[in-house]
């Protein structure tokens, strides 16, 4: 799994039919301080993550397959499947916490049961 920031989603009018209702969001990779690290990329969303949250993705294709409720034949390398609060390292002298955004009353997003 990598942790990455979403930096927007993509928009297809015309797309292969095993990919109807699925939204693709471009995420960019970070490193353990936040700051992005290598190229982005688009991700499946599993979770319903908006521009600019902290989220895991993961990359491996079948289990980024099982990450969404109904398993079919959906070729994936990638999906979204955490929004990330806070990140703890243990830097040796002591844990340093990095947030990944301020907690709202109201999510900005749909959040999916689980």
């Amino acid at each position: 799994m990598k942790l990455c920031r979403v930096l927007g989603s993509t928009v297809s009018t015309i797309k292969h039919p095993c990919y109807a209702g699925r939204k693709l969001l471009v995420v960019q990779p970070l490193d353990l301080k936040l700051e992005p690290r290598g190229a982005s990329f688009l991700a499946s969303d599993a979770i319903g993550a908006g521009a600019g949250e902290t989220v895991l993705v993961c990359e491996e294709g079948r289990s980024a397959m099982l990450a969404f409720e109904r398993v079919d034949r959906t070729p994936l390398r990638s999906a979204v499947v955490a929004i990330v609060d806070h990140v703890d390292l243990d830097t040796g002298r002591g844990v340093v916490r990095h947030n990944c955004g301020a907690p709202t009353a109201e999510p900005q997003h749909k959040r999916r049961n689980g």
